[in-house]
């Protein structure tokens, strides 16, 4: 059926639309050529109205071992070009039946190159995806709907779970995990307990772990501020490592502060320069916030990864304790392996201990 996508700006966008209801969400861009069902299932994407670059989308089909989380909390999908005829060993079941089945809405037939150069020019903002016949009454209604807010506990796990290994034992703090960090800690041999976001510091300590991972998650890390006092808590009794959310939640524990980007960094081909070894790699991330680098100052830290496109902080260090994160991704899914080592590093600080 005919549909159309209406930015904040005015800006509207014809195309398909797969179901006859309307949705409203922060509308952002994802770079990467592959990934589509790693994306629809990153928790970090709760919220938002996620557009693809690449113009064919779907040609692989779907399969249940690309899932990266129980389900998927995007609002929307924005694609070029649906592919309903996917080729591949692995799929499923194609993309379409899987927007159906799990009730996505998309629009399709558009032009994706447009709507991302709209959001690089005036930055990531509210839009809605409607049937053409809506009014412009029910326009209004949904774009005076409030901010979303509560994100991390909406997509956080809601009880505490085990994987059992025989390695050293890591409470994951879980803003919205994906699974393949949770494999990639596992393939370790790590032991894992995985809690809510929420969770204490002294229930943390009670579970006797011998580090701390802080995970990806979506929204303005700001706005999880008890899990910021809860790792203010934890710095300087175990080994801290920290991912995307987990890495702007820890510059706020430390003291330093964070901002909104423009539009962010989403997809599985950003370069960041590690500043201690001079290697550029290809990293995955998602993300709209950063960590301020003027905040930094005083902090006991240093900066150890730099993004090439923009300069902004993409991984900090501390001086003094077995304490590091980074911005991006290093478990990928989608997207390259180069920063798996980083996991290695973790490892190594595991068996350090403080």
């Amino acid at each position: 059926m005919k549909g159309k996508l209406i930015l904040e700006d005015g800006s509207v966008f014809t195309g398909e639309i797969l179901l006859d209801t309307g949705v409203v969400g922060e509308v952002v861009f994802n770079t990467g050529m592959t990934g589509y069902q790693e994306i629809l299932t990153d928790p970090s994407y709760c919220g938002q109205i996620v557009t693809l670059t690449y113009p064919l989308v779907g040609n692989y089909g779907v399969a249940e071992l690309f899932e990266q989380s129980r389900q998927s909390f995007v609002r929307g999908f924005i694609i070029s070009e649906l592919c309903e005829e996917p080729s591949n060993w692995q799929l499923q079941n194609t993309l379409k039946d899987y927007l159906l089945k799990n009730k996505i809405q998309c629009i399709y037939g558009v032009d994706t190159r447009a709507i991302t150069r709209r959001i690089r020019s005036h930055g990531t903002m509210k839009g809605i995806i409607v049937s053409e016949q809506v009014s412009e009454e029910e326009i209004a209604q949904y774009f005076a709907k409030p901010a979303v807010t509560g994100e991390v506990m909406e997509v956080t796990t809601p009880e505490v779970y085990r994987i059992e290994n025989d390695g050293p034992h890591v409470v994951v703090m879980d803003f919205g995990i994906k699974k393949n960090i949770l494999n990639s800690l596992s393939k370790l041999g790590c032991s894992l307990t995985v809690v809510p976001a929420d969770m204490g510091v002294q229930k943390i300590l009670a579970l006797k772990p011998d580090g701390i991972f802080l995970s990806n998650g979506p929204g303005d890390p700001k706005d999880v501020m008890c899990a910021v006092e809860t790792i203010k808590e934890l710095i300087g009794k175990k080994p801290i490592f920290g991912i995307c959310l987990g890495h702007q939640l820890l510059a706020l524990a430390l003291g330093a502060d964070t901002y909104k980007l423009k539009f962010g960094h989403r997809g599985s081909n950003q370069p960041v320069k590690n500043l201690l070894t001079g290697r550029v790699h290809i990293t995955s991330q998602n993300h709209g916030y950063a960590v301020e680098e003027a905040s930094l100052i005083g902090k006991d830290v240093i900066i150890s990864h730099r993004a090439v496109n923009d300069q902004t902080v993409e991984g900090i260090r501390h001086n003094q304790l077995p304490i590091f994160s980074v911005q991006y991704h290093p478990e990928a899914s989608p997207g390259p392996d180069d920063s798996t080592y980083l996991f290695d590093e973790f490892m190594v600080l595991l068996k350090k201990g403080v």
